[in-house]
């Protein structure tokens, strides 16, 4: 972007009920033209013949993620104007700059675009969201299914019944539930619609596993989730979110770019001799980040090959096989090396056992595009 001869640059401030706009048009070094807009299609529409008609050989527009997703980018690309989603995180900042506005925004985000100082998002296509969404959705049942077991058994709680027969939501457990009785019609009521509650995710959550690996299984992933699921820890669940939050491996030329793609590098505050290290910078995606330490968890035990895990590698490559023991080998000694040797916490060590997995999920799916 610092060849600016005869580009507009555009930087959009967008939210849910407007759009705020900033143009620098070409050959200039400041902002020319700004005004706001409603965000819907019609006024979108006028907005694109606006930016055409103020000149450029090409107009390039610009706007951070958020919660308004892609739609944006892609309409705007099919309008014929060269549009880029860019890391709100990786924008640079002024350290005594306290005044934040919408127009302030988007004269800031021209001005940086123009300056080719801002980070690209890589993209989804339309089928890469659809199944990123579908990941977590799953994963928001999950969360919605922990809460409504924990309604339930807290108001028992309430009223004095516990189960101390064993484990919650065993066999036993649910027969115990539907055992409890109360005297008084509306705490039965409330007990039972608790118990509706419950089972409604859980036939949710069940509707979303068995859609998730039907995808899993289509020829788009089925290898991949092969590879991956050669890992200890790596089930097919784990796998779907590694791929449809990564969309292509590919853009990361090592696996140290991925590890700080995900926030699982430490931070850093190093100034005149002195280094300091602080705990991970969290700055990127939190869903990869969450399966990943998840599945770290798994290599605290001695390495070995359960009978599901010959399973799930029967027929796979035995380059991916092979790296795959590798992993095992490798964290497990780095586990007990920081537990033991380092005293470290045990949350702590399995961050840091999630950061190198994430060199073997990467190396498995680079080899397997090789393969």
């Amino acid at each position: 972007m610092s060849e600016s001869k005869g580009i507009t640059y555009a930087g959009l401030d967008v939210h849910k009920s407007g759009i705020n706009v900033a143009v620098i048009l070409p050959g200039s070094k400041q902002v020319d033209e700004e005004w706001q807009l409603v965000n819907d299609a019609r006024s979108r529409a006028r907005m694109v013949r606006k930016l055409e008609r103020l000149g450029g050989e090409r107009v390039c527009v610009c706007y951070e993620a958020g919660p308004c997703g892609y739609a944006l980018q892609r309409e705007l690309r099919d309008a014929g104007l060269e549009c880029t989603v860019v890391a709100p995180s990786l924008i640079p900042a002024k350290p005594g700059d306290r005044v934040k506005t919408d127009s302030r925004d988007a004269r800031k985000l021209a001005e940086l675009f123009r300056a080719g100082l801002l980070t690209e998002v890589h993209p989804p296509t339309v089928e890469e969201e659809a199944v990123r969404d579908l990941t977590r959705a799953r994963e928001d049942a999950v969360h919605d299914l922990l809460s409504a077991r924990h309604r339930l058994t807290k108001m028992l709680m309430r009223h004095g019944f516990v189960f101390r027969q064993g484990t919650n939501w065993t066999q036993r457990h649910r027969a115990w539930l539907k055992g409890v009785r109360f005297e008084v019609r509306e705490l039965q009521e409330v007990l039972d619609n608790y118990l509706l509650g419950v089972e409604q995710v859980e036939e949710r959550l069940k509707h979303l596993d068995d859609r998730l690996v039907a995808v899993a299984q289509s020829e788009r992933y089925a290898d991949r989730v092969g590879w991956l699921g050669c890992l200890r820890g790596v089930d097919t669940v784990t796998a779907m979110t590694l791929l449809a939050e990564l969309h292509d491996i590919s853009r990361f030329t090592n696996a140290r770019e991925l590890m700080s793609y995900l926030g699982l590098t430490p931070s850093e505050h190093s100034s005149g001799g002195r280094t300091r290290r602080g705990s991970i910078t969290k700055a990127g995606n939190g869903h990869v980040r969450r399966v990943l330490v998840e599945a770290a968890w798994n290599y605290r035990h001695r390495p070995a090959v359960s009978a599901h895990l010959a399973r799930r590698r029967k027929a796979q490559p035995a380059q991916i096989i092979a790296i795959a023991d590798r992993a095992q080998q490798r964290l497990y000694r780095r586990y007990y090396r920081l537990k033991e040797g380092h005293h470290k916490h045990h949350n702590v060590v399995t961050v840091a056992v999630a950061r190198e997995l994430v060199g073997f999920v990467w190396s498995i799916l680079q080899h397997g595009k090789a393969a």
